[in-house]
């Protein structure tokens, strides 16, 4: 690791040469000539910006069996992503040079880190749990298996590691994610955790869970030894006050991780920073496209060598997953370029700027965290949506909460949530100025379980599925609404 941070551009110059041989005689590196790309300037020059429906056709047929078309030989493995913008599933190949090269080698990285974080680290004496999703096989070819990432990586799990997981492998990957709970519950509340990660919001379910079945007032009570929560996938500042309720420690360590579905990318390399190290030897090649062109007919991305601090840039990559100048749909700032650190800060597709605020998932998470702090108040989740103007009216952002300790006086929660979005984004604060053009956001407390209920509906519970925090239209604000009253009907 210390390798790349020293030689960071030699290392992507590496990676990219490797990819692009590598896959060279696939349908895709025939279509495109690699064999005739020489560099990453003719590389962006001679091959498009993808979306995920753009490759989908390739996917499909690879999925039914067919050989050599983004990466080389049969690829029997898919992570399932649902994404937060759409409803639709994506299927992302993970090839074996893949799943050990960039997944389950980000994973030793983790590793890595926190042991040089906190020497005192137990990860090889104790039991690590990880809430993963599950695995089932595609319906078109029997070869082929697909589920939430975690759900792959877990069933690979390299042998040296599988003696100090919990719960069992049977358990983890079972796709009732009720049942898989009740059993968790049973399982892990007797054995010594020291480490876990996963989702928040489903973490904090498996609590509460453990909790009522023993009696227990903290989850220090259950598990005296934890040390470690790894977490990533969403904001987790909304949830950090939960967390230091479960667990009411000095002595215990926050990791975040970037691992999406397409790759193990950042990892927080410095407990005492927020600020996530970037992978740069785990077989992906970086582009960024700078959002203040994402719309632009004629965007150009960068390398590397190219990137500033504190500019938002929607993240391309290509990797041995056979996804090539992939745009993943997150959109992240550099703070640091020696080595290269950076913090997510949204997605592309994931952000409100409907009335010209870019009001984006960091902002709604910082805003939100520090007003809970104000009135003591704790929340299970959130979405965002926009008030359209209509005549007579102007627009305005409509937040749906799922409360676990409500503010007394809602009215005036709204109005410090406002005002911390306001000093958070400056674009949203131009926007609010004397309600010229938006007026006060507006808050709706939901019942509790409403978000689970919701998502059980969809078929999205567990695994990589979250509740989408933010969305340029009212689609998913109005499903709830409309769901919550006909709940409530019955």
């Amino acid at each position: 690791m210390q390798n790349f941070m020293e030689n960071p551009h030699e290392t992507q110059l590496r990676t990219f040469n490797y990819l692009i041989g590598k896959a060279a005689n696939t349908e895709w590196g025939k279509r495109y000539n690699y064999k005739g790309i020489n560099s990453p300037a003719q590389y962006r020059k001679e091959v498009p910006l993808n979306e995920y429906d753009d490759l989908e056709p390739y996917i499909k047929r690879m999925m039914n069996g067919s050989f050599n078309i983004l990466w080389p030989g049969f690829v029997n493995w898919y992570a399932k992503s649902s994404g937060t913008t759409s409803s639709k599933s994506k299927f992302i190949p993970v090839p074996k040079e893949n799943l050990r090269g960039c997944h389950i080698k980000g994973s030793w990285d983790v590793v890595t880190l926190l042991y040089k974080g906190r020497s005192d680290a137990r990860i090889f004496e104790r039991k690590n749990l990880v809430m993963s999703g599950s695995l089932s096989n595609y319906e078109g070819n029997h070869m082929t298996t697909y589920g939430d990432i975690s759900a792959i990586m877990l069933y690979n799990m390299p042998i040296v590691g599988r003696p100090f997981y919990t719960p069992d492998f049977r358990t983890a990957l079972l796709p009732d994610w009720d049942e898989k709970i009740e059993k968790m519950v049973q399982i892990c509340s007797r054995e010594q955790v020291t480490m876990f990660g996963g989702v928040p919001s489903w973490t904090i379910v498996l609590f509460r869970k453990i909790l009522e079945a023993t009696g227990k007032d903290n989850m220090l009570e259950v598990w005296p030894d934890v040390q470690a929560y790894v977490h990533g996938g969403v904001g987790f500042e909304p949830y950090r006050s939960q967390f230091e309720r479960f667990i009411p420690s000095d002595d215990f360590t926050y990791q975040e991780v970037y691992n999406a579905s397409e790759g193990y990318f950042a990892i927080q390399n410095d407990l005492e920073s927020n600020d996530l190290l970037l992978l740069l030897d785990n077989c992906v090649y970086y582009e960024f496209l700078p959002m203040s062109e994402f719309e632009q007919d004629d965007a150009r991305t960068i390398g590397l060598e190219e990137v500033e601090l504190d500019v938002n840039y929607a993240m391309v990559i290509s990797t041995n997953a056979g996804l090539w100048r992939y745009m993943t749909g997150d959109t992240i700032k550099f703070t640091s370029l020696s080595p290269f650190k950076i913090r997510i800060t949204g997605r592309t597709k994931h952000f409100i700027n409907v009335f010209g605020e870019e009001v984006m998932v960091s902002n709604t998470d910082k805003a939100l965290a520090k007003t809970c702090d104000e009135f003591n108040v704790k929340v299970s989740d959130y979405t965002v949506a926009p008030i359209y103007i209509k005549e007579g009216t102007k627009g305005g952002h409509e937040w749906l909460i799922e409360f676990l300790k409500p503010p007394a006086d809602l009215g005036q929660f709204s109005k410090r949530l406002d005002e911390s979005l306001q000093e958070v984004n400056s674009d949203y604060e131009a926007k609010r100025f004397k309600s010229m053009a938006l007026e006060n956001l507006t808050v709706e407390s939901l019942p509790t379980n409403t978000f689970y209920k919701w998502m059980e509906k969809r078929g999205k519970l567990g695994g990589q599925n979250k509740v989408p925090r933010l969305s340029n239209n009212r689609k998913y604000v109005e499903d709830i609404l409309s769901f919550l009253k006909d709940d409530n009907g019955h």
